[in-house]
Formats: structure tokens, sequence, C-alpha cells
């Protein structure tokens, strides 16, 4: 099926970029919408969203339903944004939107293109990287954001420590990954003067190894998921938000770095959501480098391997989307 058929289900105005595929443009939603066919009901609870305090760390969420449009906790708005096949003069939009809420943009920038025609393989992409080719994909993105009035962090090329996922760039060793960060960063900085730039590795115990360096790094961006059934089946029981964090963290400290989780969700029962919810945005004493969490407001992207299928972290049920 061609992708640019799929039904992008979601109105978040902020997110809203012309993607040109196959000589097609549609309207779709930053990041990826999901299939309404995919969708299914779940919860028998009416909301889970994280519990918030004026003791809490910073609070962000990727919102591409707007269920947290009129939250007023929200500090931080999160964007993914292919490299390819996007209309980047669209992001204004999404800097209004956070500029009338008062929001730090969080920007994503997957190396590659959502249509899965249309990648290349992990060491094409690579090769390209470093031999220059795509140093004008990465300088379009940091020139679209440097117009921008909202403070910009750029988080590129994610969970290059997870190699079990879907991510071209997460196959890379860590000698080739930590090359090309250092370039993109490199390149990016000639436009963008302003922005703070995000590593964001998944949290596994190799992540030490594709550390780029302080020069190039001003946030550690952290994975934090919590399926119930994934923790029963692996872990025995079901585990907290500080159980999930703390052994990514402890890797991750060292670099001496604030800390956010750049990706948040959490699925399962009402008392293990519970848990959760009102833990996750705690000021934590064993997590002293953690400033911020942020939410993944949808169903998982890609199935989770072992035949979990794609969770859904998304804070109100399925039923209530548009």
């Amino acid at each position: 099926m061609n992708p640019v058929k799929t039904n992008f289900a979601s109105v978040f105005a902020a997110s809203l970029v012309t993607i040109s595929l196959s000589g097609a443009a549609v309207a779709a939603i930053l990041p990826l919408g999901i299939p309404s066919a995919d969708r299914q009901a779940s919860e028998q609870f009416t909301d889970k969203r994280p519990v918030i305090t004026d003791q809490s760390v910073d609070f962000g969420a990727y919102d591409p339903h707007g269920d947290f449009s009129n939250d007023k906790n929200v500090k931080i708005e999160h964007l993914f944004l292919p490299w390819e096949d996007v209309d980047l003069s669209t992001l204004s939009i999404a800097d209004e939107y956070a500029m009338q809420r008062g929001r730090t943009l969080l920007i994503t920038v997957e190396p590659w293109s959502w249509s899965v025609d249309w990648r290349v393989t992990s060491e094409q992409l690579l090769n390209g990287i470093l031999g220059g080719r795509y140093d004008a994909n990465m300088a379009s993105v940091c020139s679209a954001a440097a117009s921008l009035k909202s403070p910009v962090i750029i988080r590129w090329a994610q969970e290059m420590d997870e190699t079990d996922n879907q991510f071209t760039w997460a196959h890379w060793k860590p000698e080739g990954y930590i090359a090309a960060y250092q370039r993109m960063v490199t390149v990016c900085r000639e436009h963008l003067k302003s922005a703070r730039y995000m590593w964001s590795p998944k949290g596994n115990p190799d992540l030490v190894k594709f550390y780029p360096g302080d020069d190039y790094v001003d946030i550690v961006g952290l994975s934090v998921f919590g399926y119930q059934k994934y923790d029963r089946d692996l872990f025995g029981k079901d585990r907290t938000f500080t159980e999930a964090l703390e052994p990514g963290y402890q890797l991750a400290q060292s670099f001496g770095k604030p800390i956010m989780v750049a990706e948040l969700g959490y699925e399962g029962d009402q008392a293990y959501v519970t848990n959760w919810a009102q833990t996750v945005a705690q000021k934590h004493p064993e997590f002293p480098l953690l400033t911020a969490v942020v939410y993944f407001n949808d169903r998982e992207v890609y199935p989770w391997p072992g035949g979990y299928g794609r969770p859904n972290w998304r804070v109100v049920p399925d039923q209530k989307t548009n």
C-alpha cells in the first residue's frame, strides 16, 4: 500500500506538515499518525495522564490527538520530523502553537523518509551522511528551525543503542554513529545558533559506547516505557517507573549532563497505571540530574518484539479519537 494513502487520523494543527510522496501531496501529522483501523479499545479507566504538582520536574508531551492542548502543565511540545519528503515551512504552525502555550519545541529529526519504499540501507545512509550527501537535509531542517520564536531542542537519530527495532541508524557501530552525529550537529549549528542538542539513547547497557562527546551534547534523553504484560513476563512482577529508569540513568549520569525522559509511556491495569502516573513527574532524590519527562501520547508506532503488539500509551481511551 502506498504510505501516503494511510489515514492520519489526528487534528493536531501544531504539527501539520505537507509530505510529498510518489507525486502525491497529503496533509500529515508529525510524527506519524496511526491508521484508525489499527486502533483497539482497551483501557477501562478514563484518563491516565501524569500527576503534576508544584514540585514536579518539567513535563512535556508528544500529543498528536491534542489531549494536552489546554494543559498548562505542559512545558515541552515534542515533534517528530523526517528529514526527507516534508514541507518545513509549516513548522511555523508548531511554533505558533508552542508560543501561545509557553512551550519549548523538542524536535526529533529522523534521518530517513517515512515512506518505506524510499529508504536506503543502513550502510548507504551512514556512508551518505559521512560523505556529505545529507548535509543539505540537516541544513534545511535547522535553517527552518532558526526562524522559530520558541526555544528549540534538536534530538537527532534517537535510540541508536537499540538494534532490535525499525531504525536504520540503530545498526551502526558506535564509531560510525558518533561520526555521523557529530557531523550533523556541526552542520546544524552553522544555521541554528540557539538550539540545545539532545543525544538520546534507548537506555541499554551499551549506550556509553555511542556517546559523541561533551561538546556535542547539551541534554541526554532516555526512553522509558512501562508495559505491565511485558514486565510480568520478563521480570516476574510489575515494575515501577524508578525501576525502569534506573539502569539507563545510572549509565547516563556519568556524562554530567541534564537528563530527560524524552519518550515516556505506560499501559496496564488501573493499579499499574495509577502507580506510574503518580511517580513519573516526581523529583526523585536518586535521580538528581533528571529535569523533565516527555509523554508519548499515542499508540506505539511499531510492534514490540516477542508478540506484544503495539502498546497504547495514550492517556485517554481510543474511542475518543477523532
